[in-house]
């Protein structure tokens, strides 16, 4: 009777060893699974890693500075203008040292007619009454003719000729009969009055 309980007993431990076999492969898969899953864990990933932007981002006060807050009004800034170099003064030239002298004027004081001596017009030329055109034209500016007649001799131009103390006087007879020439009397003339001699040259 006893043969059959020692059958049952074997049957027992061969289970709890089998058993006890199982624990142990299952304890060393769990064990090793475990340590798979940690060294991957570990390792980074690359589809979720967050890769640096090329771009540059503008920063919050940039953004801030550029919107103006709502019920303000945006006021432009003073405009900036680049600095301009200060115009050069023009040189000026210093007062000459020299004097200058006004020119004289156009025409003498008038004798009057009072005071003016005698004339007399002479012809030098080939055209006839030029003498008496001439003292004509003498009468008119209020000179006293004493005579009109013609010259021989060689005379270079028209000329008014002044005896000693009369040039303001020829100077004035020569201005109004238009002719450009004085020179002081020849000793053949008279030295009370003017003489006029005309030559080709004239035209007035």
């Amino acid at each position: 009777m006893s043969r059959p309980t020692d059958e049952r007993g074997q049957v027992l431990s061969s289970l709890v060893a089998v058993l006890a076999v199982v624990a142990i492969v299952a304890g060393l898969l769990v064990l090793f699974g475990t340590r798979g899953s940690d060294s991957t864990a570990d390792q980074p990933s690359s589809a979720t890693s967050p890769k640096p932007s090329t771009k540059p981002t503008t920063g919050p006060s940039t953004i801030v500075a550029s919107v103006p807050r709502p019920g303000e009004s945006e006021t432009p800034g003073p405009p900036t203008t680049e600095p301009t170099s200060a115009p050069t003064p023009e040189p000026t030239q210093p007062p000459s040292s020299e004097t200058t002298t006004a020119p004289p004027p156009a025409t003498e004081p008038a004798i009057p007619p009072a005071e003016r001596p005698a004339v007399e017009v002479y012809n030098n030329t080939g055209r006839k009454g030029l003498a008496d055109s001439v003292a004509g034209r003498a009468r008119q500016a209020g000179w006293t003719v004493a005579g009109a007649d013609n010259w021989h001799g060689k005379i270079a131009e028209s000329t008014v000729y002044y005896p000693p103390g009369m040039l303001d006087a020829a100077n004035q007879l020569a201005r109004d009969l238009g002719i450009s020439r004085t020179k002081g009397a020849l000793d053949n003339m008279k030295k009370d009055r003017l003489t006029v001699i005309l030559t080709s040259d004239y035209t007035g």
